[in-house]
């Protein structure tokens, strides 16, 4: 079945993560020409299916023929074929600004917060700092310009990379000058630092300073198995349970903040959680606090993390989850939104129906806060 348009019911309302298909020649036209040999592209294999090939190499990760896939939500069909290209595979509106701004019309959004697809795929095999901060600053010039004649209503968001913090930092200034309202790390680094470590500062006070919030998205990981290591799961189990695994190096990467004392040092830092669900947060924030509690585990401040995520946290829901719209007033409405996540297959298309139902489990000023308002306050627009 391919992706249903519908109209969602509720005014003022913005998708807090929406994705594009990133034009196959991005990186060849907009890194510098010293770069554009070790450009991140599609090739294609004897066999005729396309890869995406990284710094001159093969992807390790990505399967041959699969980049076809990566707007197919909706549709039943997810074998990977030869004759599935990823250009000619992209539905209305996911690399075309007009036609994105059109479905936003049709669905009755607002706004739609804009990250990438194939730049979620290429850190996690990249360990050169200078490519991956030049791979990110190619995107980020690039989405800017997708962006910039919407009227607002296609808002760019920076891809930064924890391999450099220094010239991240830079380049999140130069992005925001550029019009991108905030800006999204992967959930781990190559140097195996936690986000909150004090050698990210630079970087956290860049964000204090240009005034946007700092979001963990997923991404490819080093690990291609949940519970490597602990665990042999087999080849056909390895999607389902990554799925959920992913989620636990999300959260992690997010609990540093607090435990490293990172809002401590800053705390008029904004800090995100994006495409790992939501429903979870309340049983993690209450735990944190038991423990806390239970151990007189205090932070410099004496707050417990659930004061922190009230004063400084956000994070995005799914529009099929049942459970989290019982929790949001007791974690705090202030800091949840939703995201369609569209194109992407591992996101339902049915997400109209989802969010109506959603919705209508919310009093009316939570619903507010939750559609869009939150989302206006955090990204300032």
């Amino acid at each position: 079945m391919a992706y249903e348009i519908k109209r969602f019911p509720f005014n003022g309302t913005i998708d807090g993560d929406g994705h594009v298909l990133e034009p196959p020649d991005l990186w060849e036209e907009y890194l510098p020409a010293s770069l554009k040999e070790r450009a991140l592209r599609i090739r294609v294999d004897d066999n005729g299916y396309e890869y995406l090939e990284i710094n001159g190499r093969p992807s390790r990760r990505s399967r041959r023929g699969s980049l076809g896939l990566l707007g197919a939500m909706g549709e039943e069909d997810q074998r990977p074929s030869p004759e599935r290209r990823y250009a000619d595979s992209m539905p209305f509106g996911a690399c075309d600004a007009k036609e994105r701004v059109s479905l936003l019309d049709q669905e009755n959004l607002d706004a739609t917060l804009l990250y990438p697809t194939l730049g979620l795929l290429w850190e996690w095999e990249l360990t050169d700092p200078e490519l991956s901060l030049a791979y990110c600053t190619a995107y980020n010039r690039w989405i800017a310009d997708f962006c910039r004649g919407s009227g607002g209503r296609l808002v760019p968001i920076a891809q930064l990379t924890l391999l450099d913090p220094e010239g991240s930092a830079r380049e999140l200034e130069r992005a925001v000058r550029d019009g991108c309202k905030g800006a999204w790390v992967n959930p781990f680094n190559h140097a195996r630092r936690l986000h909150g470590h004090a050698d990210h500062d630079v970087l956290h006070a860049k964000c204090v300073e240009m005034d946007v919030p700092l979001a963990i998205h997923p991404t490819f990981t080093p690990h291609d198995k949940p519970a490597e290591g602990i665990f042999d799961w087999p080849r056909e189990a390895v999607v389902l349970s990554g799925a959920l695994w992913l989620r636990g190096i999300v959260q992690q990467a997010f609990v540093s903040y607090v435990a490293l004392g990172t809002l401590d040092r800053f705390p008029d830092l904004r800090v995100g959680i994006l495409e790992a669900g939501s429903g979870w947060v309340g049983a993690m924030l209450d735990r944190m606090d038991a423990v806390s509690d239970a151990l007189g585990v205090s932070t410099n401040s004496g707050l417990r993390a659930s004061d922190y995520f009230r004063r400084q946290c956000f994070v995005s829901g799914d529009p099929d989850e049942t459970t989290a719209p019982h929790t949001i007033d007791a974690v705090g409405s202030d800091c949840f939104f939703w995201a369609t996540d569209y194109p992407h297959p591992d996101h339902p298309h049915t997400w109209v129906d989802d969010l109506t139902r959603y919705a209508e489990a919310l009093g009316p000023e939570t619903r507010a806060k939750v559609l869009g308002d939150n989302v206006r306050r955090i990204y300032r627009l």
